[in-house]
């Protein structure tokens, strides 16, 4: 937030309010804003630690997407982080805060298997991507820039839950390959949505 940014804000005025958004409909946009930001801490927390303690003979491919997509993730914190301080919002600052406001929930990496964590990673996917549609869909063309940050961030989302699915299925060949088939028919799990 730039100097000009924090006057308003202290001033009292909303950003929102410049766009022509209603409080009403400016708070809801912070909400929203605030949850993806709990959620994308939480994904880069997620894929970090599976980076580390992931196993199996996929491990160095695994390992390195995964770091790459927890980079990508605390990347998108950071521009929802200036988005909501833009708007004169809050975000949140404790790890309690962060547990308490996100839309999905955290998934520890408790069976190293790179099967296994590939699976939880498509499910945190599929429930980022379906968060991020939602708040496209409520913002509808009410805030242009923050449609375009959602839609961008949207994207990555959509290609790390690819990039999971690929090297879930070359896991899934290479059982076939060696005829130890039985988990590779599974479908990855449903991410539980956090619900509160």
């Amino acid at each position: 937030m730039n100097i000009n940014e924090k006057q308003i804000c202290m001033d009292g005025e909303s950003a929102c309010k410049g766009m022509g958004l209603d409080q009403k409909t400016c708070a809801e946009i912070l909400h929203q804003l605030r949850r993806a930001y709990c959620d994308e801490w939480l994904a880069f927390l997620q894929y970090w630690t599976a980076s580390q303690v992931v196993k199996g003979p996929t491990r160095p491919n695994a390992a390195c997407e995964l770091m790459e997509h927890a980079e990508e993730e605390l990347e998108h914190a950071r521009k929802l982080a200036d988005r909501i301080q833009t708007l004169c919002g809050e975000i949140p600052i404790t790890p309690q805060e962060i547990l308490e406001n996100c839309n999905c929930a955290f998934v520890a990496p408790s069976d190293p298997c790179a099967y296994r964590i590939m699976c939880q990673s498509i499910a945190s996917e599929r429930c980022a991507i379906a968060v991020y549609n939602r708040i496209l869909k409520m913002i509808g063309d009410r805030d242009p820039v923050t449609s375009h940050l959602i839609l961008e961030i949207l994207e990555d989302e959509v290609e790390h839950e690819y990039e999971f699915r690929q090297i879930k299925e070359d896991i899934d060949a290479g059982r076939e390959a060696v005829g130890t088939g039985g988990m590779s028919k599974a479908e990855p799990e449903k991410h539980p949505e956090k619900h509160g």
